[in-house]
């Protein structure tokens, strides 16, 4: 009985000693963790603070090494590292604070019968630290509240506390972590830490700039314009148009008949693109057939080149050719009855002018030449009447001189003298038709930009024959161009010439011809425009009470359906009314056509 309870007794101090030792290692694994030791589970993701704590370990461990050997021999001994001390019964050294230790939580166990144990892994690459991107991400917050000049100061210094207090605490790091790094690879690189290259300034040139996209682009003034082909040093600007008339008077004429025409219009214009001095070259062509109707079939151009050149001392020269052809009009006053083609009149006129300017002062000095020949008429018999009788040049030479009231104002005045000489001394009818010619007018110069622009004359022109059979012709001179433009996208214009229309009619010494055209164009959209126009002409018999009045109107649209082909369509009439017998007319037409530019 005593034995066993002498054997109870034992048993139950034993339990008593076990229920203790698992009670201290219970408080042992309890006890808090060192600030280093790892703090996540061994398996899954390990956490970037528990990869850190590892990085500053080994950081100084690195240090404590180097330190250990520059020490010498005898200051090592002094610091050796005290034995450590538990802060309680039964605690036991962490592995990395035992002697010797170099080794990290990280590490994987040694394998002593691994073949491969020599091998060595390739070292791997450091993640970027945490720290470094919070200190990063604080910045740049910073550097984006500071949009008002009030809050600037209190949000930089803020700002600069910040960069100061993260820079402190993730320098030390960066560097511990890039010591680590050049210690695995081998080298003995300089480390350079994310911070520090936060802290470079920005270059002000390498600043970003809002996209292309969004800054604003200036419209074209006119975006239906022909943007022209580059030849050689010009820019070309070539129109093709075709279309279909229907009309009432085909020839104009007062026995004139309906037809329905088929019209082809070339037109074209060729800028230069010179540094200094300026040419201009334009033409058009013109061509018409009968589709039904009367038979109609004739052909019309003309082709003229301006060359501008800017000498020394404020003297400009100015240089003029052209070449035109285009048959007699029906209701020409030369014109000839029964004839199945009118003839052929064709002209080659240039002109050499020189412009100087001395303070205020204007002068221009102007030759020009121009000859007229003419072909034979075809009459309806197959016979053929010879129009070389009227074949002549006419010379001229032009003074004018300005004064410049003010850059937009110049008045000025002008004197003409010219000879016109006839091929053929005497005519079929022997009537000397050569003349001499003498002219004189008074006008203005206007400049003002786009809003107005041009100039106009007044004057008188006269043309005295050789023979004294026939009468002088002599009558008021009247010439205008003006553009202007009394708001944006509209443009009126005004044309005004007087001519000497010369005759071979026996006994008869010619015309003076008026001409006023005034024209109208409207851009009701982008790529809608309307134009218009209204003309007068007055002719003025010399010798007789003989005159004719023209009038003329016209309307039209022009549809673009891109920047290279449009719809265009007009409608037009026109009137001449005589005191002379079997010269009345009236000519009604419309217009369809397509219009292509480049």
């Amino acid at each position: 009985m005593s034995g066993g309870q002498s054997e109870t007794k034992i048993g139950r101090r034993g339990i008593a000693v076990a229920a203790l030792l698992l009670t201290a290692s219970a408080l042992a694994l309890l006890r808090p963790a060192p600030a280093f030791s790892q703090e996540t589970e061994l398996r899954g993701e390990v956490s970037e603070s528990a990869i850190l704590a590892d990085q500053q370990r080994k950081a100084r461990q690195l240090r404590a090494q180097g330190s250990l050997d520059q020490t010498p021999p005898a200051a090592a001994q002094n610091t050796a590292p005290t034995t450590y001390q538990p802060s309680s019964p039964g605690a036991v050294p962490d592995d990395d604070q035992t002697a010797g230790a170099t080794d990290s939580i990280f590490d994987q166990p040694q394998v002593t019968d691994d073949p491969l144990v020599d091998t060595k892994a390739p070292a791997k690459p450091r993640r970027p630290s945490t720290a470094a991107q919070r200190a990063r991400d604080a910045k740049s917050a910073a550097k984006a509240n500071t949009k008002t000049a009030d809050k600037k100061k209190a949000k930089k210094k803020a700002g600069e506390a910040t960069d100061g207090t993260t820079t402190a605490a993730t320098t030390a790091t960066g560097d511990q972590a890039d010591a680590a790094a050049t210690d695995d690879d081998g080298s003995n690189r300089r480390a350079v830490t994310i911070d520090s290259v936060d802290k470079q300034k920005l270059d002000p040139g390498q600043e970003r700039t809002a996209s292309i996209e969004g800054q604003k682009v200036k419209p074209e003034d006119d975006p239906f314009a022909a943007p022209g082909v580059k030849v050689g040093t010009f820019v070309f600007r070539p129109t093709l148009e075709q279309g279909f008339t229907a009309t009432s008077n085909a020839d104009s004429s007062s026995t004139g008949k309906s037809a329905v025409l088929s019209e082809t219009a070339l037109r074209f214009t060729a800028t230069s693109d010179w540094r200094e001095n300026s040419a201009l070259v334009t033409g058009y062509g013109q061509f018409r057939n009968s589709v039904s109707g009367e038979k109609i079939n004739d052909a019309q151009g003309r082709i003229e080149g301006q060359l501008n050149v800017d000498l020394d001392n404020e003297l400009r020269a100015i240089a003029k050719l052209g070449y035109e052809a285009a048959p007699e009009s029906a209701s020409s006053p030369d014109a000839i009855a029964g004839v199945t083609s009118q003839p052929l009149r064709q002209t080659v006129d240039g002109s050499l002018g020189l412009e100087k300017s001395i303070g205020k002062m204007h002068y221009a000095l102007t030759g020009a030449v121009s000859h007229d020949f003419y072909g034979d008429a075809e009459l309806t018999d197959g016979t053929s009447i010879s129009q070389k009788d009227r074949n002549n040049t006419l010379y001229t030479a032009t003074l004018r001189t300005g004064y410049e009231i003010s850059p937009a104002l110049t008045p000025f005045t002008e004197v003409e003298l010219g000879r016109r000489v006839y091929d053929q001394r005497l005519d079929a009818d022997d009537f000397a038709r050569s003349s001499k010619r003498f002219g004189a007018r008074a006008g203005l110069e206007l400049d003002m930009g786009d809003k107005l622009s041009g100039e106009f004359s007044v004057g008188w022109l006269r043309e005295a024959l050789d023979d004294s059979r026939l009468p002088t012709i002599a009558g008021p001179s009247v010439n205008a161009d003006l553009k202007w433009s009394p708001e944006r996208g509209t443009t009126i214009g005004l044309t005004g010439k007087t001519e000497v229309e010369t005759t071979t009619t026996a006994g008869q010494s010619g015309d003076i011809l008026y001409s006023g055209r005034l024209t109208g164009e409207r851009q009701i959209r982008a790529n809608l425009t309307a134009n218009s126009a209204l003309g007068l002409d007055w002719r003025d018999y010399t010798g007789s009470d003989g005159h004719d009045m023209i009038l003329s109107a016209e309307a039209g649209l022009t549809w673009w359906l891109n920047r290279y082909a449009g719809v265009t369509t007009r409608v037009r009439t026109e009137k001449l009314t005589s005191n002379l017998p079997g010269r009345d007319y009236t000519a009604n037409s419309v217009y369809l056509g397509l219009k292509v530019q480049r």
